[in-house]
């Protein structure tokens, strides 16, 4: 059972999440504040008979299901690494418990450099730094202090999970001046029991998307629908397809899917529904917010994206992909560098990515040969046919056809191909029109001059 069906198992509601999460920080802040208690009477030598701070046993949450104990149980985190955690929460619980850090250094008019913290803009109580958590672990001693260092790699747990954040260090600054603090999801899961939804920024150019549809209501033909049926086998058994055929040395566990053919054929709303049958959230990312003239920018700005999303069980959705995705330019101009040096950083992040990535494009000529080669699912959606037309036809209005008019529905799927979405724009023209007319039904003569509409916007004639 993973982390998060324990948690579901053990407290059913966010409510109760809570007050888990609350009862179990505070026997760990209780702990924290005798941690800091200890240290300086130590540094101080205030009372030097007292035993080594690492003595002081970290509250037992064996049987504490709340989303931090069960976090700790699950990484195996160990009372250092405890220490990094509770002091990166301490901020946002117990903000008066670091105030000890404010201490001034009588001999030089300043706060000491040992204690490490920074001062923030608006916050006005001391902001903890790497400098900080080793402080609190080693004191004086060298050879804790260079042991401790070990746990800010990249690679350790904590900051390749995204659990814990070490801010941006300046240069030629030492690596434990930035500031440690716990992410955004993390905060909110180890506090309130929810996950976080980020919203639509600067630094997160990416919007949630949903439907009131359902999976049985998506026509497609049926090859495409059992291409995408393994992709929905993938989401929710992936971990154990790898697990069952010990793949896991020779597959990762992202995912990458093309999903191309002409506007409107239900790309889109198969990435919609491909979350909401695996229960994952879908966030289609705004590449016009992502694409930037600048040399570095565009770059950057997928670096944002994509470590928001690392540890995030996520599906990343990108429409109308070939705008970014691209094929690079043969040319040696340094403009032709840049672009190519963005699909190959993009290249990369998508390959490293352990979640979902789905692109969807009106034209797959248009994608880099480089990126094809990477998809594990290229996925044509093609214009409806008869049969499928007629399907959505009856789907979309139906109900709302006099009863002699319904004959007329398949003579206009087989009249007119057109994909879903100018269907559903027919429907609504229609839908307007029968208002207008304060009509009880839509009828086959408003759904015409609909399709009527939607052929000229094409250049076609009825």
């Amino acid at each position: 059972m993973n982390f998060h069906q324990v948690i579901q198992s053990k407290q059913p509601d966010s409510q109760s999440k809570g007050r888990a999460n609350a009862q179990s920080l505070e026997r760990e802040i209780n702990w924290f504040n005798q941690i800091i208690d200890r240290r300086i009477k130590l540094y101080f030598e205030q009372e030097p008979q007292l035993a080594e701070i690492d003595t002081l046993s970290a509250p037992d949450l064996s049987d504490d299901y709340s989303d931090y104990a069960t976090l700790i149980r699950d990484e195996n985190l160990q009372w250092p690494e405890r220490l990094m955690l509770i002091l990166a929460l301490i901020p946002y619980l117990r903000p008066q418990l670091l105030d000890i850090f404010f201490t001034q250094n009588d001999s030089f008019s300043r706060g000491y450099s040992e204690f490490g913290g920074l001062l923030g803009k608006k916050h006005s109580g001391f902001i903890p730094t790497g400098e900080t958590a080793a402080f609190l672990y080693a004191g004086n001693s060298l050879t804790k202090r260079l042991a401790f260092l070990t746990r800010f790699h990249s690679a350790h747990r904590l900051f390749k999970k995204g659990v814990i954040v070490l801010g941006a260090t300046e240069p030629d600054e030492p690596l434990l001046s930035c500031s440690l603090s716990i992410s955004d999801n993390y905060l909110h899961q180890l506090t309130t029991g929810e996950e976080q939804s980020p919203s639509y920024s600067s630094l997160f150019p990416a919007m949630l998307i949903e439907t009131a549809l359902e999976w049985q209501d998506l026509v497609l033909p049926s090859a495409t629908l059992n291409e995408v049926q393994k992709v929905l086998t993938w989401l929710t058994s992936g971990s154990e397809i790898l697990a069952h055929w010990q793949l896991q040395r020779y597959l990762k566990a992202g995912y990458r899917c093309l999903f191309y053919g002409p506007p409107g054929t239900g790309k889109t709303l198969t990435a919609i529904l491909l979350g909401k049958a695996s229960g994952l959230p879908v966030y289609r990312v705004d590449l016009s917010a992502i694409v930037s003239k600048y040399i570095g920018e565009t770059e950057k700005n997928l670096a944002n994206l994509f470590d928001q999303a690392q540890n995030r069980r996520w599906i990343l959705f990108f429409d109308e992909a070939d705008a970014l995705f691209g094929s690079r330019s043969k040319g040696d101009t340094a403009n032709d560098r840049h672009a190519n040096q963005q699909v190959a950083y993009l290249l990369q992040r998508i390959e490293d990515f352990p979640g979902m990535v789905i692109l969807a494009t009106n034209l797959r000529d248009n994608i880099d040969e480089a990126f094809a080669r990477r998809f594990q699912s290229m996925i044509y959606f093609p214009i409806p046919d008869i049969e499928q037309r007629l399907a959505l036809w009856q789907t979309l209005i139906g109900l709302h056809l006099p009863d002699d008019e319904h004959a007329q529905l398949e003579q206009l799927a087989e009249a007119y191909p057109m994909a879903a979405g100018a269907m559903i724009n027919v429907v609504r023209d229609a839908a307007i029109s029968a208002h207008q007319q304060q009509s009880p039904n839509i009828t086959c003569d408003m759904l015409r001059q609909g399709i009527q509409k939607e052929r000229r916007k094409e250049g076609k004639t009825l």
